[in-house]
């Protein structure tokens, strides 16, 4: 069964907005990275946790989607936690998720965000629902 083509254009995503970037996806670990530059800064300079979150649920949802469409299914958020160690005002956010569990109906990723300089800023624990996909 194929995947149905996205209800969004990818250009017009959040994370093509954000200038998010996936350079390794798998069904155990993804990583990527995004710029520290304006589009994602809160008004005192510093990355938005907002940028985080989202970018974690990001990461972790393709990671999850492509591991289980070949099933006919979807992978869709159901809860995402970010606690924030240090703030990002310059350079690259770096991202780094290892898939914790893969359930029949749930998924479990953390994600560690880190700096240019590889100390730890943040991290997430993401929650994915897996569901049939509408129309499968």
């Amino acid at each position: 069964m194929s995947p149905s083509p996205p209800a969004v254009a990818p250009e017009y995503t959040l994370a093509a907005t954000l200038g998010f970037e996936l350079l390794e996806v798998g069904p155990e670990r993804a990583t990527g990275r995004f710029a520290a530059d304006d589009r994602v800064k809160q008004p005192l300079g510093l990355v938005h946790g907002g940028a985080f979150a989202a970018f974690a649920e990001s990461l972790a949802s393709v990671a999850t989607y492509e591991a289980v469409a070949s099933d006919g299914l979807i992978a869709v958020g159901l809860s995402n936690h970010t606690s924030f160690l240090r703030p990002i005002l310059a350079g690259t956010v770096h991202a780094d998720g290892r898939r914790r569990h893969r359930g029949r109906a749930t998924w479990l990723w953390e994600v560690d965000f880190s700096d240019d300089e590889g100390d730890l800023c943040a991290v997430s624990r993401v929650t994915l629902a897996v569901r049939p996909a509408p129309g499968g």
